[in-house]
């Protein structure tokens, strides 16, 4: 089980109920076990983290990155919240809201490769 700061959980509610456009888009593919019929769960505490989408069977992390991730310090904090999540050998996989808006298919082909790569090291 992945620990967490429980702090947190009043604070990835909130988000849970005020997603982003992006979010809300690309939840509508990933509830209910449409995907290989894997759970995900949304604004996931993780650490001192909440990652906006977890599949705990692929032990996979989403992120959709909006503008204030490409502004001052973000990608550097992008980079060190990554590291962290490697550390607790977790894959992340990072979009950013054009990608959902624009390319939707292509993101959840990345999300559906993800999953192949999982059956692969089952075999």
């Amino acid at each position: 089980m992945l620990k967490y700061n429980s702090n947190l959980k009043k604070f990835s509610r909130k988000l849970r109920i005020n997603q982003t456009p992006a979010e809300r888009k690309l939840w509508k593919y990933l509830r209910k076990n449409q995907i290989a019929n894997l759970r995900f769960t949304r604004q996931k505490p993780i650490g001192k983290y909440i990652a906006d989408f977890y599949c705990h069977k692929l032990k996979l992390v989403i992120e959709i990155d909006g503008d204030r991730h490409f502004k001052d310090q973000e990608p550097e904090k992008d980079k060190i919240r990554d590291k962290f999540f490697k550390n607790q050998n977790l894959k992340v996989v990072r979009f950013n809201n054009l990608d959902v808006y624009k390319n939707i298919e292509g993101v959840l082909q990345t999300v559906w490769n993800e999953v192949e790569k999982f059956k692969e090291r089952k075999i």
